[in-house]
Parts: C-alpha cells; structure tokens; sequence
C-alpha cells in the first residue's frame, strides 16, 4: 500500500485556476476511463466555481455532470468542495438547505467532501458536516491557511482540534494563495497530527512557486494526502504537477505508486483540450511571488485583471494589490477565499478606483462588519465599522441562526419550471441565473458561449494592430479619442468607454467584422447590454447635483424608488452588482425623484445619469 496518496486536480481547481473554469463535460468524459485506472485516492471534479459555471458560461446541469462523472468514474471517489453554511453560492443558507444540498450531492455521485468557512468559524461547518457524516460520505474538514498577527500554529490547531470534534474523517490544509512555506508545512502538519491522530491532508497552490516544496515537507511531517494537478493545468495559479510529484516520490518510503507513462497519457489528451479554450487562458500563468504579501488566491488574479482591463485600468492593478491587504487587516484578517476574497478585492478595487477610500462601500462588506458571515478573526477598524453601518448592532450568533427554514419557500417561488429537487437547489444557489437557466433549458434553447476556432487565434497573433488612442476630423473639428475599456454586451453589441477631449463617453458598437479578437481569463459576470435603456435612447450624461451616478460599471439589481417619491441624502435609491458585489447607490441630495433612467438589468457605467432628484 503506498505512503502517500494523491487527490488529482485536473476536472476541477486546475482548470477553475488558469482557464476561468470553462471546461466542458464532454472534454472530461473521454479521459475519465484513464483517469479511473489511475489509483488516485480521489478526484476532485465539482464544487467550487463549477457549479456557477456550469449554468452561467457552459450552460449545463451541474447536476447532470456530476451524475455522468460517477458513471464514468465507477472507481475512483468524487470529491467536491463546499463552503460550509454557503454552500456553492455567496451567502449563508437555512438549515434545510445545507442538509437537502448535501444529501443530493451524495445522492448524485460525491463520495468526499471538502468543507471550509471563509472566516475558519467553525459554527459555519457544523451543520454540512453533520449532514455529510448522516449521508455516510467522508467528511474532510478544511483550515484555510493564512498569515497575519491573528494566525498561528495554536490558532490552526484549535480549529483542527474543533472539526475532529465535529467528526471529520480527515483535516485539509488548504492553502488557496501558495502561502505555505515548507517549514510552515512541516510544523502544521506535525502539530495537527499530534493534536487529532486524523490523516492529514495538504492543499497548497503554486502561485509563489513554494507549493511542492511545502508538500514535501508535510509528507514528512506525517501527511499522508497530497493535492496535485495534471501537467496539462498545473503550476502557476494551479497546483504542483502530479507526474513531478509522483517522481519525487518514486523509489522512496513514500512512493505513490502511481504510473507515470499512464499520467503522460492523460496529460497528452488534456493538452490538446486546452488549446480549445485559448481564448479564456489566464495572464497569470508563471510565478508570482507578490502573492505572499497581497495573499490574492489563485482563483482571483485573473478576475483581478479582468475587472480592471474593462475599465481601462489595468495599469492600476499593483495598486490594487497594494490595498488588498489594507482592507484585509481593517476587515480583521479574513482568509483571502470565496467569499471573503471577493468581498475584500472587490472594496480593494473601489477604493483604488474611487479615488477615496471607503468612500463607496460593497453591501457585502457592510454584510460582513455586521458578523453575517461569522466573527472576524481579528479586530476590526473601528473607523471603517462605522463609516459601514453606523450604530447598527453586530450580532454574535451563528449567522445562519437568524436564517429560517427556505426550502419550502424556494420550492414554492419556481414551481412549474422544477422537474426534480436539484432543480431546486439550482435555483437557491443563483436566483436570477438559475430561473432563466431552467426557462432556457425547458424551452430547448440552452446554448455554451462559443469556443473561437484556431483561425480566430492565428488573426490575434498577426501583426495586424489598432489604436487606442488617435485624433479624428470630422466636417473640420479634430477630436482627441482615447478607448479607455470595453464592456460586454450581445455578440451584437458591445459597450466601448471613450474619453473624446477629456470628456468621458460610452458607445455602442455593432460588430460587422473584427480584425483583432482581445481575449483573455474571465471569472467575473458579464455585463449585460442595456437593452432599450441604452445611452443612444436617451440616459443623459450627469450635468448637475440631482443626477445620481455610479462610481463602477456594473447591473442594475434593484430599483428602490419610484418617481414622486421623497428622499433624503443618502439614502439608498438603488443597487448595483459590479464584480460580482453588491453596491448601494445614495441619493446624492434631498427631494423628490423625478426621473428614472434605469430599470432592473440595465448595464450602467459611471459617466450615465441613473435618476434625478429635485431638490427640495
């Protein structure tokens, strides 16, 4: 029997880490049978981001993929990763939910799950764990590793200590950023061992390039589980490559005894899938040793990018990456994971953006000042919880405490679109999607984006090029234009942020031809085109203090006013979602609202009136 087992990465962390998640079920299906022969102690194939891009990018059931994974795998267990009381979605669920979520995703195929809370506050994991030891499936319980003044080995102990406790099977080290040093590794391990006598798991990613050192310092430390990724998507964002790991290993008191030219066959085939989602090919494939101060995990960089490419503010990104770890030690040091990544770069971004911080604060920030998400592992600045919700009480409860039984309720908002209950839990996990998701797919009208062809690819490697910055002459006047970032709209129609002579302008473009395809990795929600409120119908430029604006480009979510009604400055008038977090927008002064320009869908940008006020 070997020392050391492996848990391969490839059908899900690798390609969620350098392709923005778009591998499709009929690119696994294939291998499946080679990957089954392997011996792996599990695959890790669904959770994560899977779920959302499934219905959001690929358009399939996610359910549907993890049952044609478990026939195709009749070998190997199915792992998946779950995040605790938020399950796959950005919020704390019922009870119910959590319970009925579980049994189904054991129902339809997941053998092993990996569970962890964002804010390693052990009260999220209790219920998902007590739900997958009911369901007879391996509970491995999950530290999500971080530094800070707050973060320790007694502190990571304590928690391992807390999830033996809750019955866990295995305790995971989940290291999401590649902040694991190989002594760190061997210390933790050591420690974490001693304190539970449970088999240790390791998860590190290779973004600072220490993640296999790390994974062999904890092997000898006592661990006997190693998270590892096939070369076709392994190192950078990803994890350390499964065939350098199992020759490492060879020959040694830990061998894996795993076969390499069996590897480099599934390696082969996995390469030549790669090349077919070229166009979604993260910049950040090498290693990045800026991570071990910004802690930005894998997952996260290229969204990173991606959210400031489209807003003409890619150059700002080391600024970024300066204020992240500001907001993290305001926030009191919250492990850099779903959420919490998203909600700490998303304010990251504003703050950068906005020209102030904290002067635009996420709903999602003020959500988590006020403990919804759990207790913060460190003091929070008191400045910031202020500025965020006032005098409002932070509760000290378990979140999901306060949540009441919601399946019930989600059955009863999407009867007549369901045919089974993992339709349901479709829909709980992303409200909006998961209906037009089920609308769509009832109807027979579900589609993938489109995957560009190898020409498209060779025109972007031509040395053809545009400007991005020019004069024109129209009937004698010269113009200075500058592109300044593009949104996403219809294949038809795509928004496109111009400066003409220092003025800042939106313009919908029809594509008729297109010389040059910019691509990149994207993770973050598109926008959607505005439809019949677009600026060319009539949304006015701001041009006085009663026009009400955003700071981001983003969705409207949520219209809460109507014309004729009285306001206050300050309050809230609407709610816009950029970077996947939501946003309130205030009013700017008091009155009464006159106009509204918008409605719930519009994209918006920053240089568009949404409503009018008049004041008092």
């Amino acid at each position: 029997m070997p020392k050391v087992f492996v848990t391969d990465l490839v059908l899900r962390d690798g390609h969620q880490s350098l392709i923005a998640t778009r591998m499709r079920t009929e690119h696994m299906l294939p291998i499946c049978a080679k990957l089954d022969s392997v011996g792996f102690w599990s695959l890790e194939a669904w959770g994560g981001a899977t779920f959302d891009a499934c219905v959001r990018f690929l358009r399939e059931d996610p359910w549907e993929r993890l049952r044609k994974l478990r026939k195709a795998l009749p070998n190997t267990p199915i792992q998946m990763l779950l995040r605790g009381q938020n399950l796959l979605g950005y919020r704390h669920y019922a009870d119910d939910m959590v319970r009925a979520f579980v049994q189904k995703s054991a129902d339809n195929g997941v053998d092993v799950f990996r569970i962890f809370d964002a804010m390693n506050d052990l009260r999220n994991m209790q219920v998902s764990i007590a739900a997958v030891k009911k369901a007879g499936k391996h509970a491995e319980g999950a530290i999500s590793y971080t530094t800070s003044p707050v973060h320790n080995i007694p502190h990571f102990v304590t928690l391992a200590k807390g999830l033996a406790d809750y019955g866990c099977d295995t305790i995971a080290i989940k290291d999401m950023a590649g902040l694991l040093t190989p002594t760190a590794a061997f210390d933790l391990v050591k420690a974490v061992r001693e304190a539970t006598g449970l088999p240790v798991h390791t998860h590190s990613h290779a973004t600072s390039g220490l993640a296999s050192m790390a994974h062999l310092k904890a092997i000898e430390a006592g661990a006997s589980i190693i998270d590892t990724c096939n070369s076709a998507f392994s190192e950078g964002a990803s994890h350390p490559t499964t065939e350098s790991m199992v020759a490492a290993l060879a020959g040694t008191e830990y061998d894996t005894g795993l076969s390499l030219p069996l590897l480099e066959e599934i390696a082969a085939y996995f390469r030549e899938v790669r090349k077919l989602y070229w166009q979604f090919e993260s910049a950040f494939t090498g290693v990045d040793p800026r991570v071990l101060i910004s802690q930005v995990p894998g997952g996260m960089i290229s969204n990173l990018s991606n959210q400031l490419k489209e807003q003409g503010s890619l150059d700002r990104m080391d600024e970024v990456l300066m204020e992240i770890p500001r907001v993290r030690e305001d926030l009191g040091y919250p492990p850099l994971v779903t959420p919490t990544s998203q909600i700490v770069g998303s304010q990251a971004v504003i703050n950068v953006l906005t020209g102030g911080r904290y002067k635009t604060i996420t709903n999602e920030v003020k959500l988590y000042l006020q403990g919804r998400y759990g207790q913060a592992p460190g003091e929070v600045n008191s400045q910031v919880l202020n500025l965020a919700i006032g005098e409002q009480d932070v509760i000290t409860c378990r979140p999901a405490d306060l949540i009441p039984d919601e399946l019930d309720k989600l059955r009863g908002e999407i009867e007549g679109l369901t045919k089974s209950e993992e339709d349901v839990l479709t829909y709980a996990m992303f409200p909006d999607l998961g209906r037009t998701f089920l609308q769509e797919r009832n109807a027979g009208s579900l589609a993938p984006e489109p995957l560009r062809t190898a020409g498209e690819k060779n025109a972007t490697t031509q040395t053809r090029s545009a400007a991005d910055e020019f004069r024109i002459t129209l009937h004698g006047e010269t113009y200075h234009i500058r592109l300044t970032g593009t949104g996403h709209g219809s294949q038809a129609e795509r928004p496109y942020y111009v400066s003409v002579d220092g003025v800042t302008e939106e313009v919908l473009v029809e594509a008729l031809n297109e010389v040059e395809i910019n691509t990149g990795s994207d993770n973050a929600p598109k926008l959607k085109s505005g439809g019949s409120k677009s600026p060319a119908s009539g949304r006015p430029r701001p041009s006085h203090v009663g026009h009400v604006t955003t700071a981001m480009p983003g969705n409207i979510v949520d219209v809460l006013v109507t014309t004729g009604q009285k306001v206050k400055a300050g309050d809230p008038v609407l709610v816009i979602e950029a970077m996947k977090m939501e946003n309130e927008i205030q009013a700017s002064i008091a009155g009464t609202v006159i106009t509204l320009f918008v409605v719930k869908g519009d994209a918006v940008t920053p240089d568009q009136a949404l409503l009018e006020i008049q004041p008092d």
